[in-house]
């Protein structure tokens, strides 16, 4: 079995850029080494590994199954070594450590950056966008200083601060003859191509629920894991859509009209950091700038506390 000692840093720098410059002479010219020192590396590598990561067809290769695989885990270690040395670096310069903040991509676009321009920020800031999952794995594990996330959220491993709430929306060309109206009931987008989020455990299930109580039949769909893409697929009249409030008020698009939708079904988010862990100055005002933005952004916007948690679920499931 390959040991930690076995694996060498040179070799898995090698491979991964390779991976993603695509081929050696490019991951060469990015590390500043000779093409032969690249490879001979890369052939080190799968020697201490026991098996091929690069199929060889003349001067291309091409990556196999089992390299795709391991890439996703050697990016990843590579990109955590590189914050030990930046933070080791800041620890020996006395410098604020970054704040780091998880958020789902609607969070982190369309309303992050409206708290983050309340703050008088004296750190560093670091944003990664990714799943809710991702983004509740991230604060649990105390990678993140504090998430933003789209509920259900499965909050036992993490200390929730507050709850948001505010109700979905529907997104229609500005073209649309319903675009005239504030209000828009969803049997009006009955026979109508739907541009969905493209998993069914989230809003996208309770949307499907609320047409299938007024017996609307099955309808076409474009599914996609953005909101950002559904608005673009929106203005450029591939359908109408019903979506968060996050990415609707929060990332405007030229050409998409924002309508209320007449049954109100709510959109709940979660601010979240590790369970137990002190808050620093920065992550505190943050929590609390989150709240003012959001109220600021988001029509009938609602604070609820932690403890309505189970309660929201309990509507989430029966809705």
């Amino acid at each position: 079995m390959t040991t930690l000692h076995d694996l060498d840093l040179r070799q898995l720098e090698a491979f991964a850029n390779v991976i993603s410059s695509g081929s050696v002479t490019a991951a060469a010219k990015a590390l500043d080494r000779s093409q032969s020192s690249v490879s001979r590396l890369i052939q080190e590598l799968e020697q201490s590994l026991g098996y091929p990561l690069f199929i060889r067809n003349g001067p291309r290769i091409h990556p196999t199954e089992e390299a795709l695989q391991l890439h996703q885990y050697v990016q990843k270690a590579l990109l955590s070594l590189q914050q030990i040395r930046l933070r080791a670096n800041e620890i020996g310069h006395q410098q604020h450590r970054p704040l780091s903040i998880a958020a789902t991509p609607a969070l982190a676009a369309g309303l992050l950056p409206q708290a983050l321009a309340l703050l008088g920020l004296q750190n560093k800031v670091q944003i990664v966008s990714q799943s809710a999952e991702q983004t509740a794995h991230a604060v649990i594990t105390a990678e993140a200083d504090l998430g933003l996330c789209s509920l259900p959220l499965e909050h036992h491993a993490v200390d929730l601060h507050w709850i948001g709430q505010s109700r979905c929306v529907v997104a229609l060309p500005e073209s649309d003859p319903l675009a005239s109206e504030e209000l828009i009931a969803i049997g009006r987008l009955a026979g109508r191509r739907l541009i969905v989020p493209w998993s069914p455990l989230r809003l996208r299930g309770r949307f499907e629920k609320a047409l299938k109580k007024l017996k609307i039949p099955p309808h076409e769909t474009i599914e996609t894991n953005s909101s950002a893409n559904i608005l673009a697929c929106v203005r450029a009249g591939l359908g109408v859509a019903i979506l968060e409030p996050v990415t609707a008020w929060g990332m405007p698009l030229e050409g998409v009209a924002i309508r209320t939708l007449e049954e109100e079904i709510p959109y709940f988010f979660g601010v979240i950091t590790p369970q137990g862990r002190q808050l620093s100055a920065a992550a505190q005002s943050l929590v609390e700038a989150l709240e003012t933005a959001a109220a600021n952004l988001l029509p009938a916007f609602q604070r609820l506390p932690a403890t309505e948690h189970q309660r929201v679920m309990k509507l989430i499931n029966q809705d």
